[in-house]
């Protein structure tokens, strides 16, 4: 039998790994524990307090080997700072589902990611425990919403009569001459962005509405603005091929402009799933080789990378960005002598 390895110092993947974690499960912490104050409807609050009880376990275990690794606790977020978790309702419960699913879907990625870097024993098991929480909490929420009649299903495939294979160069051709029908994994990826951005609109929107600074309302406008010019293109090229679009969620938003969430929150929220759907357009172009759709998604990448970049300058003007676990620096070291 092997020794456990647990005393070996943390690697920078690890350590990076753990304290992106806490960064967002504080953050999801906050938000579910509004979404669990404001929920009415009975299927649904067991969702939520399945995934909330899940980000405080998470927050309290990595306190924990931070402790014991004398590595600082990141600030984070709290109830009592950027949440009122009394505040009117923002969103309707059915925005509360479906965000619960999205985020489930985003922490199996980055969970199986985190796993993938991983080699310290304790580490490693906490990684995969909490891969396998989020799929059960995935598929939790799945089964409510296709219980309810919410579940938006991707489109359907034609079965083929015999096995074929590409036999011409206008597989790959886009811009000129006839285009090929879309795959199936072009379909997947322009429907699930189609509906994370649709997604998106719905949480911008109610940012904007409640955030007291301009300068926020100005950046989630805009990221509204973009996602919407997203939806459209994907749409477009579902269109072109009788492809059904998703629907969007635009209702979902209440009137409420009083405070809910705080600056720091919204626009940490805002710009760390930016950064996750860079990740997935960048995947969506590995799969897609009609040469039209590659360049879309790879202009789509630029916009929303600049948007990025402007939601950091926001946050660094403002001190909400913590500086994230990172080497030494070496020359400043050398140069203080």
């Amino acid at each position: 039998m092997t020794k456990k390895n647990n005393n070996i110092r943390l690697s920078a993947a690890e350590l990076s790994e753990l304290w992106a974690s806490y960064m967002n499960d504080s953050m999801s912490a906050c938000v579910l524990k509004y979404f669990s104050n404001k929920v009415e409807d009975g299927d649904i609050r067991p969702v939520i307090d399945k995934a909330l009880k899940l980000s405080l376990n998470h927050v309290d275990v990595i306190e924990s080997i931070f402790k014991k690794e004398d590595y600082p606790i990141p600030i984070g977020f709290s109830q009592e700072h950027d949440v009122d978790i009394n505040a009117p309702r923002l969103y309707a419960d059915g925005y509360f589902l479906n965000y619960i699913k999205q985020m489930a879907q985003i922490s199996m990625n980055n969970y199986s990611m985190a796993i993938s870097l991983t080699a310290r024993e304790d580490i490693y098991d906490y990684f995969s425990k909490c891969f396998v929480e989020s799929n059960q909490l995935h598929k939790m929420a799945i089964d409510v919403l296709l219980a309810k009649g919410l579940y938006i299903r991707p489109p359907y495939l034609p079965t083929p009569e015999t096995v074929e294979f590409v036999d011409s160069k206008s597989f790959l051709a886009g811009w000129f001459g006839k285009r090929r029908a879309l795959t199936g994994l072009e379909i997947s990826n322009l429907y699930a962005n189609s509906q994370r951005n649709a997604l998106g609109i719905v949480a911008l929107l109610g940012f904007a509405q409640t955030s007291k600074s301009k300068q926020v309302k100005q950046f989630m406008m805009r990221g509204k603005d973009i996602a919407s010019k997203h939806v459209e293109v994907f749409s477009k090229l579902m269109r072109e091929n009788d492809i059904p679009v998703p629907m969007t969620w635009d209702t979902e938003v209440t009137e409420n402009t009083s405070f809910v969430f705080s600056d720091k929150l919204m626009m940490f929220q805002t710009t760390a799933l930016i950064s996750i759907g860079i990740g997935y357009y960048g995947l969506s172009v590995s799969t897609s080789p009609r040469r039209d759709i590659g360049v879309d998604y790879t202009l789509l990448m630029g916009e929303v990378a600049k948007y990025s970049e402007d939601g950091a300058k926001i946050m660094i003007e403002n001190r909400w960005l913590e500086t994230p676990p990172q080497a030494a620096n070496r020359r400043e070291l050398i140069d203080m002598k």
